[in-house]
């Protein structure tokens, strides 16, 4: 994994794009290096992590041998040994041994459709010296990030927004338009970035740039949603299950591929879990698993990722994270995310990055799951609601009991429950199910269920009391999925939205932080195709999401030790807010950021504070959204 930065620009400067690569040598701190053509103006910058071939052959950017085509390129081609032996049957030379130079050769031989012929997660930039043009493109999943930005005949590119800022011509104003969006969901949707004119190129897609007229075209190269509207298979539970199991174990075998370290994050969940005994079950020596654990005994989860460590028998390492440690890390997350990003999960994200990082130089991470095989309890709260919605009585009853409880009085009855029915997050849970029964329409319910603040909430305290329009954001797509069933839809555009933004971003950016390159077995894209196909019932059976691969794993492991409540990477936020972060809180509501922005009704906003003095709080998530939002202010202003 590295950092890719780059312009075009008649007027040659190499000290910006030597700053531009300074500014996030922390994604390849084992080289750097630039290339400029003086001609075209175009200039490219790469920061090298070595992975795939540590000689210097591999350095970028990669100039080809008839010095026509250059790359710059961030990510992994995990078969490119395979396109490599292909490319030179065609005649094709080569000086090293990495991916990168088999990605431009696969370029020349074949265009921008060699991409179809790509397994992995990538970001590149090829300069066609032929066509005088620019390609950016980036990985189906959206693993790998890239920004751009377009202003009158400024075009700027790279692996991170803080690069932007070291280019004279960038302009850092605020799209005020985009904010109520974070304050709905913890991120900003793709495309859109917090600055005008500047945004994330969506994953599937690549930009073609002209040169000669400063002009660009984006397309599509590839659509997960393609492959839910496809029949669905016509096989037996058994066959499907087999399939899965091979698709996924080719998968994190090929994320194996590299000439340094590997290790994977365990958290003790089906996920990791899975991708752990499948690897181990082909391995002769004892793979390295990595575990954060917490003081606070409802959050811990180190234990059971211990268990099933010593069960597979890998060499596993953990650590216990100190709140004075999580709490250190906040200030730092302004200049890691660049844009305000409230997942709290991002502080021991970093954590376990740090710990792998003492022994190797990639680890496997184990998201997307929820997204594919169905995980996510919001997806079974959809399932029971839209159930219930075919009877108006029953629907009437269920709004009429959830209307009767709030937060409080469902977690004060969520611990009197025995520990194996406590529910994690609870309060967040409830409200996000009480939102969604109050919803009038399917796609607002969905809505709703992908946001982290209630609806009835950000309606009272938003200056403009309503969203602005989600035509210009992935979530647009929800309309066009109607035709599929209804978790089908959710699955699908999730796909597109909160796993890139959300759980992509969140690993990208605290693993690099570290200079740890991060792999996502799980967000193989044929898998991804395969479990597009599969029917709904078999993702949900038994009233149980993650089905398929709950019966791959018990062969592994006893279901007695998987079959757990899980709490996930969360952090005890409302405790911290009343306590340790109490006036990091007070100081951020009474910000004169929020007063000059206007984005909230004074009289609302007052209501909250003077609530949250009185250590009430209804919305812990939208105090920490306020929060991470000033910090950035603070930070990049």
């Amino acid at each position: 994994m590295c950092g890719i930065v780059g312009f075009v620009s008649k007027d040659i400067n190499k000290n910006i794009l030597k700053k531009m690569l300074s500014s996030q040598q922390h994604r390849g701190p084992d080289d750097k290096g630039i290339f400029i053509d003086k001609t075209t103006g175009v200039h490219l910058g790469h920061n090298r992590l070595s992975v795939q071939d540590t000689s210097s052959h591999a350095q970028q950017p990669f100039i080809s041998l008839c010095k026509n085509y250059t790359i710059i390129f961030n990510g992994e081609v995990y078969n490119f040994k395979e396109i490599r032996s292909e490319l030179k049957s065609l005649g094709h030379n080569f000086i090293s041994n990495s991916d990168t130079e088999v990605i431009l050769y696969a370029y020349k031989e074949w265009g921008i459709k060699s991409v179809h012929k790509f397994i992995g997660m990538f970001a590149f930039v090829i300069y066609d010296k032929i066509k005088e043009k620019l390609y950016l493109l980036r990985d189906r999943a959206g693993v790998k990030p890239l920004y751009y930005y377009v202003k009158n005949n400024d075009f700027l590119f790279s692996s991170e927004l803080k690069s932007f800022h070291e280019h004279q011509t960038f302009s850092k104003v605020i799209n005020k338009e985009i904010l109520p969006f974070y304050f709905q969901f913890a991120y900003i949707p793709t495309p859109h970035t917090i600055y005008k004119n500047c945004f994330k190129l969506k994953p599937a897609h690549y930009i073609e740039y002209d040169l000669k007229t400063n002009k660009y075209q984006m397309y599509k190269y590839w659509d997960i949603h393609d492959f839910y509207f496809m029949e669905k298979f016509n096989k037996d539970e058994t066959e499907i299950i087999k399939d899965i199991e091979e698709l996924l174990t080719t998968a994190c075998q090929l994320r194996m591929v590299s000439d340094v370290p590997v290790g994977i994050f365990l958290s003790g969940g089906y996920d990791s879990s899975s991708v752990t005994a499948l690897l181990q079950k082909n391995e002769q020596e004892k793979l390295s698993t990595y575990t954060i654990g917490f003081e606070d005994k409802e959050l811990n989860e180190a234990n059971d990722a211990k268990q099933i460590a010593e069960l597979l028998q890998t060499n596993h390492t953990e650590t216990y994270c100190t709140q004075k440690e999580m709490l250190s890390l906040i200030d730092e997350l302004s200049f890691h995310y660049d844009e305000p990003f409230a997942d709290d999960s991002a502080l021991p994200t970093i954590l376990v990055s740090k710990l792998a990082k003492k022994d190797v130089t990639v680890a496997l991470s184990a998201d997307g799951g929820d997204e594919i095989f169905f995980g996510y309890s919001k997806y079974f709260a959809l399932k029971k609601i839209m159930e219930l919605r075919s009877s108006k009585l029953k629907y009437f009853l269920l709004k009429l009991t959830v209307n009767c409880f709030n937060a409080s009085s469902i977690s004060f009855i969520n611990t009197l429950l025995p520990k194996s029915k406590k529910q994690a997050n609870i309060a967040m849970k409830f409200n996000k199910f009480k939102s969604m029964i109050n919803a009038k329409t399917k796609e607002d319910m969905f809505i709703r269920a992908s946001s982290k603040v209630e609806a009835s909430f950000l309606d009272n305290i938003l200056t403009d009391g309503k969203f602005k329009s989600f035509e210009k954001t992935e979530f647009r797509e929800f309309n066009k999925l109607n035709n599929l069933n209804d978790l089908d839809q959710m699955m699908a555009i999730d796909y597109k939205t909160f796993m890139v933004d959300d759980v992509l971003c969140k690993v990208d950016r605290a693993s690099m932080s570290v200079s740890l390159e991060g792999r996502e077995p799980l967000l193989d894209h044929k898998l991804a195709e395969y479990m597009a196909r599969v029917p709904t019932e078999l993702k949900y059976k038994h009233n149980k999401g993650k089905y398929l691969l709950r019966e791959i794993l018990k062969k592994y492991i006893p279901t007695k030790i998987t079959d757990k409540p899980k709490a996930g990477f969360t952090i005890p936020l409302k405790s911290w807010l009343l306590n340790e972060l109490q006036e990091t809180a007070i100081q951020a509501l009474e910000s004169n950021i929020l007063k000059e922005d206007e984005l909230f009704k004074k009289e609302a906003l007052e209501e909250v504070i003077k609530n949250f003095k009185k250590g009430k709080i209804e919305n812990p998530t939208f105090i920490w959204m306020v929060i991470i939002y000033v910090k950035w202010r603070k930070r990049w202003e």
